[in-house]
């Protein structure tokens, strides 16, 4: 019986179970402990909360063992809820050492007398996490699968597409909510609470991240947590937010001024506007994320602004846990990677003059088709919006 939350099919969990068996056997690998809970949704269904509690997928790389779950015993009502994996080991906290148990699991998959794959760049792996196990395999060695095992989702299913949609459409109701709501004499925590409670309320689920707010002289940090600032008129005010169905997330980002801004401010903004559209105009199946960065550079060389340009300027998203939605494909001059497609991407500008308390950021979440890109969420592409 499907289980009454899962959110796909078991036959669409079993195909990304056989192209990871068959990714981790390609790098050398006996198996896997997969920790990161985006790689426990993605392979195995389980929807977890977080990861405050330890928990773990272990998979060998053939096909005659289906995997092996382990979680918290508190939590074993919630993974039944979604995931199709059937063989679910459980633990009581502080009752007895669940690396033990997972070395058991392991020994039983076969796993240990090869490398074990583990998320070791995962913030759900921490290092005495880590550790632990490493101590208990020994001498079996782990090695880090982070960048393996993400890239298994770079490319989205129909079925995902369906979620990011909806994720998309929630987004874009956050937009309009700031619009309506960005005003002189709110505060930014205020203003974030409008746009999140209209996110929530059209059914939007919990997003990775907090909501970024920054006004007037805080503009210039653009990954600012909201404060109790009023606004004021002839103030700068961005935010960022998602919008999330079932784990996948799509990003937006608006800014505002408050009343016509000064010149700088002005100058500022449409040049960010210039170096979005420069990159977003290489966006296509095939291009070097490298040329794309290097292009979104160029209008603000021109400005003498490439040092305000402190944000890489694009990321691959999709499932996303606390405390991020950002993936393991990043859109830098320094990778050598391509757009592929099927990916699904957020980009940005984000210029900070720091000196000058000034900063904006415009950005959105992009679907890369078979020849150009789908815009799905954000208000990057558009002139300032002067409240």
């Amino acid at each position: 019986m499907r289980p009454p939350f899962a959110a796909f099919r078991e036959s669409e969990h079993r195909a990304r179970l056989a192209r990871a068996r068959k990714a981790l056997s390609n790098g050398g690998f006996a198996g896997a402990v997969s920790i990161a809970p985006e790689n426990l949704f993605y392979i195995a269904g389980y929807d977890s909360l977080t990861y405050f509690s330890q928990q773990a997928l272990v998979f060998n790389t053939e096909d005659g063992r289906d995997p092996t779950l382990i979680v918290r015993d508190v939590d074993l009502p919630l993974a039944k809820e979604t995931t199709w994996v059937s063989d679910i080991r459980t633990y009581h906290l502080h009752a007895g050492d669940v690396t033990e148990l997972i070395e058991k699991v392991a020994r039983e998959h076969e796993i240990c007398d090869g490398i074990i794959g583990i998320e070791l760049e995962s913030f759900a792996v921490t290092s005495a996490y880590a550790s632990a196990l490493q101590k208990q395999l020994e001498p079996t060695e782990l090695a880090d699968a982070t960048t393996l095992l993400n890239e298994l989702q770079y490319i989205k299913s129909e079925s995902e597409m369906a979620y990011i949609r909806e994720a998309a459409n929630y987004a874009n109701i956050g937009i309009e909510a700031a619009r309506r709501a960005i005003r002189p004499d709110i505060s930014e925590i205020a203003l974030c609470a409008e746009v999140e409670f209209a996110i929530r309320q059209a059914g939007s689920d919990y997003p990775a991240m907090p909501t970024e707010c920054a006004s007037g002289p805080r503009s210039a940090g653009c990954h600012a947590a909201p404060m109790p600032r009023i606004l004021e008129k002839g103030d700068l005010v961005h935010l960022e937010f998602a919008g999330t169905a079932r784990r996948y997330h799509c990003v937006s980002m608006i800014t505002a001024a408050l009343g016509e801004p000064g010149a700088r401010a002005r100058a500022l903004y449409d040049a960010g506007l210039e170096s979005y559209r420069a990159g977003l105009a290489l966006c296509k199946p095939g291009a070097p994320v490298a040329e794309i960065e290097d292009a979104s550079l160029e209008p603000l060389r021109s400005r003498n602004l490439e040092h305000a340009a402190m944000m890489r300027f694009g990321l691959g998203i999709g499932i996303g846990y606390p405390p991020a939605w950002v993936g393991t494909f990043q859109m830098d001059r320094y990778s050598d990677a391509k757009l592929e497609r099927g990916m699904l991407i957020y980009v940005h500008s984000c210029l900070e003059l720091l000196d000058e308390g000034l900063g904006i950021i415009q950005g959105g979440s992009y679907y890369i088709g078979d020849n150009d890109i789908e815009a799905l969420s954000g208000a990057a592409d558009c002139e300032l919006l002067v409240v």
